[in-house]
């Protein structure tokens, strides 16, 4: 066999493996996105199982959201040394040790069990998150990575638009609330124990799911995957990221978005339950979630089109305008009216992460792995918008509590106004060192 005919063969498996790559990839998005829809479901749960103020059960997504802050850099190290592939089976590794956290915590049926868990869960996903976003958003012309990007994020939002569903039928089928008059200590802990086991049920077929598919990623380790530079894993290369205005101001507005859409979120079952809305039971108004959330898918696979014929930041300003009127009208407003409003923003939330990461992330070249960690980083709004919003809904209303994601929604709109203006970053240089 001649030298020309035996060289390409490694080259053609790893062709031929592209397809199946780029699918698991996909998927990714669809995973982890179902997986962070459940904590919406959670909130009411344990809300009433452990008898929480709205601004105490919001520390559930404070500690999966914290996770954000505390490990996207560090992923963005661990990207630069070891690429896209094997970060992807670690991301995945450790996600699902986070999700059999649950077995344990429902055991022991104490709050803290529960944060612990999803604070694991939540350093897997920011993994996944820092070499999902931009593994995508590169795999192609920069021109089409809004759409691009989009487009994946669809495929999270058909998990988002799921897990409501079904974290409503195997979390909420039975109540919400732990009713202790009359109980001992050691009743109440026995009724907690076995509420508590309602919830483990889900993120545990998650968990198996997710060994699998790092399993699959395993198998396809030595696939083509966009080259990333070890020389980028420093402090040194993070701190020269001050000079890119567009991806530090992008940083913020993913913040904020975050934030805002998390608290939407989960504040969305109690706020349906509310007989000034739609005094829906705890289950209805759980599966009711899911319209925020398809809202979301729609308008991703919308966007993806639109966002190839009008310029990104235009996009993002409108929408941001229409999340902003709908978050206040549902303010001001009861009923159908109100309830519609709310879920309703969901539509127009759909193009702005993935929007917003992509305009962030352009022409970072060899910087690409540290911006994505730092656009990770700013997911911790996650953590510190819904708390916020929780203490105001504690000291005046949930109704009142809206203005919080609406402000959010404001600076949003700013961002693409500046990106849509000429706020950009200088081109990188794409130079790098493979590791894959």
């Amino acid at each position: 066999m001649s030298s020309d005919a035996a060289a390409p063969d490694g080259a053609l498996i790893a062709e031929r493996r592209q397809p199946l790559l780029l699918g698991l990839v996909v998927f990714l998005f669809f995973a982890w996105g179902f997986a962070t829809v459940l904590i919406d479901t959670l909130v009411p749960k344990l809300k009433g199982l452990f008898a929480l103020s709205y601004a105490e059960v919001m520390l559930t997504q404070f500690s999966f959201f914290l996770g954000y802050f505390v490990f996207s850099i560090p992923a963005g190290f661990i990207l630069s040394r070891i690429g896209y592939i094997r970060g992807a089976i670690l991301g995945l590794a450790v996600m699902a040790c986070g999700c059999l956290l649950f077995i344990p915590a429902a055991s022991l049926a104490v709050f803290p069990a529960f944060l612990l868990a999803l604070f694991v869960m939540a350093a897997g996903i920011t993994l996944l998150q820092v070499v999902a976003n931009p593994f995508i958003a590169e795999l192609g012309p920069v021109a089409s990575s809004h759409s691009r990007l989009t487009l994946a994020q669809a495929f999270n939002s058909l998990g988002t638009t799921i897990g409501p569903w079904i974290g409503a039928v195997l979390i909420l089928r039975t109540g919400v609330t732990v009713h202790p008059h009359g109980m001992t200590a050691a009743a109440i802990a026995a009724a907690r124990r076995m509420e508590a086991h309602s919830v483990q049920l889900p993120f545990v077929i998650i968990g198996v799911a997710l060994a699998l598919l790092a399993a699959a990623f395993w198998f396809l380790r030595r696939s083509a995957a966009p080259p990333v530079s070890a020389k980028m894993a420093k402090l040194s290369a993070l701190w020269a990221l001050r000079d890119r205005p567009r991806l530090i101001l992008g940083t913020l507005a993913i913040f904020l978005y975050v934030g805002a859409e998390v608290s939407i979120g989960s504040i969305m079952t109690n706020y349906l339950m509310q007989p000034s809305v739609l005094g829906l039971p705890a289950e209805r108004a759980g599966k009711f979630v899911s319209l925020y959330w398809g809202g979301a898918m729609v308008g991703r696979f919308i966007g993806a089109y639109v966002l190839t014929r009008v310029r990104p930041g235009f996009v993002l300003m409108f929408c941001a305008v229409c999340t902003t009127f709908l978050a206040i009208a549902s303010s001001f407003t009861t009923g159908d009216v109100a309830a519609g409003s709310l879920l309703a923003v969901g539509l127009f939330n759909s193009i702005m992460f993935p929007t917003i990461f992509a305009l962030a992330s352009e022409n970072l070249g060899t910087e690409t792995p540290n911006g994505s960690a730092l656009l990770v980083m700013g997911i911790v709004g996650g953590a510190i918008v819904p708390v916020i919003t929780g203490a105001l809904a504690d000291r005046t209303a949930l109704a009142t509590a809206l203005i919080v994601p609406a402000l959010c929604y404001i600076w949003i709109l700013i961002y693409g106004w500046l990106t849509a203006n000429g706020l950009g970053n200088e081109a990188g240089e794409n130079t790098a060192s493979t590791v894959r």
